[in-house]
């Protein structure tokens, strides 16, 4: 049995020192000391957003329910598929172009978890639709230091256009505040990172901030002596607890140090600031950040954008130089296809490495992929004809034993993306009568 502490600590706790504020995970010591007594382990929401489609072939499995082999595109999971239902038949309406000619990709990242068709305009009159992450948001939001965290690993500007006709809003955002208020990701790691541990309360000018940064101590070594003073009252669980999350912390605040080295490079090549030096260092940087924001329980809502819509990144490291978005209108070139098919699969290797993450971190009687609902996929099923019916959807996690993982479960066609998140709301306790086009809840995803 946990050790009684003389005092409850409130679950607002946080350890505080010159300018740097560290939450603390959720202990034993944060609930009523006796079994049965406590509330529920709160449920986190996060969604993960890839650009331009997929090569459906090699992502759709043949057999639905629990025996079903992987495709190439989702063996990465093999490790974590009793985690994981495979959604097939889910579509979003509102991304087509009801009479609005080009602009696939826009319309995907607007509508992804809006489920609404957004205005046609590259000017400063966008109307989208409120965000299914930012309705949990407003409704949780205020249990946790920030309401919703949205990351991303990829720089993109919000004004012009960038999409035949479309702002460049709709390909950058995939969360929305409100009809005409997007929420930009964040691509720094440092800015993230501050965000979630710094204090950043106040505005620093360029040469306060490189101050800092020379002056900067770890985070942990800033609140030592409080944490110290803290674990001494701990028992022996939350000991251990406390131990992997501040390891856990170190380890992200030195990715984000190493990423902020500046090697020597080629006359003419400039490294942004803060990016580490591979796409996938990058990609799973962020995943970590999102990981440890939902451990600290800074947050219980979370976006990340692994790419924008159209994106061009290229990924040299798996043998593809090119382009991302050229290469998904491959009619049919099977060297295309290949390439595309690489792409996709190394997303799926560092959504693995977030899930990993998550159940390997303990959570009450759990973990907390346990505790979890995760949405991996895009709006855009087929990139080379810019569908958005079968989209390629995941759904991670147990929502606190739920859902039952571990299967591919197949709606029929046309069945609204937004349907799954009126019933992820549902257990979040928040239910919205509708979100875009949505028609209803979906069934199949608890025990059959």
């Amino acid at each position: 049995m946990t050790p009684i502490l003389r005092k409850r600590l409130s679950r607002r706790a946080v350890l505080r020192g010159l300018g740097a504020t560290v939450a603390l995970p959720m202990l034993d010591a944060m609930t009523p000391a006796f079994a049965g007594s406590g509330p529920e382990r709160p449920l986190r929401l996060a969604f993960a957003y890839v650009p331009n489609g997929v090569i459906q072939a090699d992502w759709t499995p043949k057999a639905a329910g629990r025996e079903f082999e992987l495709p190439r595109i989702l063996r990465p999971l093999e490790p974590l598929r009793e985690h994981v239902l495979v959604l097939s038949g889910l579509a979003h309406h509102n991304a087509t172009a009801l009479g609005d000619g080009p602009g696939d990709h826009a319309r995907a990242g607007a509508c992804f978890l809006t489920g609404v068709h957004p205005r046609k305009t590259a000017g400063a009159d966008i109307h989208g639709g409120l965000s299914a992450d930012q309705i949990a948001a407003a409704a949780v939001g205020a249990t946790t230091r920030l309401a919703s965290l949205e990351l991303g690993c990829e720089e993109s500007r919000t004004i012009g256009n960038c999409d035949s006709g479309y702002s460049c809003a709709y390909t950058n955002s995939i969360s929305w505040r409100s009809a005409t208020t997007p929420m930009p990701p964040e691509t720094s790691p440092r800015s993230a990172f501050e965000r979630l541990f710094g204090a950043d309360d106040v505005p620093l000018s360029p040469a306060d901030r490189a101050r800092r940064a020379r002056e900067r101590r770890s985070i942990l070594d800033v609140v030592g002596e409080r944490t110290r003073a803290l674990v001494g009252r701990l028992g022996p669980s939350d000991r251990r607890k406390m131990d992997e999350y501040l390891y856990a912390v170190r380890e992200v605040e030195r990715q984000v140090e190493r990423a902020e080295e500046r090697p020597e490079l080629p006359p003419g090549v400039e490294k942004p600031a803060g990016i580490p030096a591979t796409f996938a260092e990058y990609v799973e940087l962020m995943f970590d950040l999102q990981a440890l924001a939902f451990q600290a329980d800074i947050t219980r809502v979370s976006t990340l954008m692994v790419g924008r819509e159209g994106s061009l990144q290229s990924y040299p490291e798996i043998g593809v130089p090119d382009s991302h978005h050229p290469l998904t209108h491959h009619r049919g070139n099977p060297e295309f296809v290949e390439k595309v098919t690489r792409i996709n699969a190394f997303h799926l290797e560092r959504f693995a490495h977030f899930l990993s993450r998550l159940e390997a971190t303990s959570d009450g009687e759990g973990t907390l992929l346990d505790h979890s609902m995760v949405v991996y996929g895009s709006a855009i099923g087929d990139g080379d004809k810019h569908t958005h019916d079968d989209l390629p959807i995941l759904l991670a996690g147990h929502a606190g034993g739920a859902f039952t993982p571990g299967r591919h479960v197949v709606y029929p066609k046309g069945t609204p993306l937004a349907n799954l998140y009126l019933t992820l709301l549902d257990r979040m306790g928040v239910r919205p009568d509708s979100i875009g086009d949505s028609t209803g809840r979906l069934e199949q995803l608890g025990e059959l």
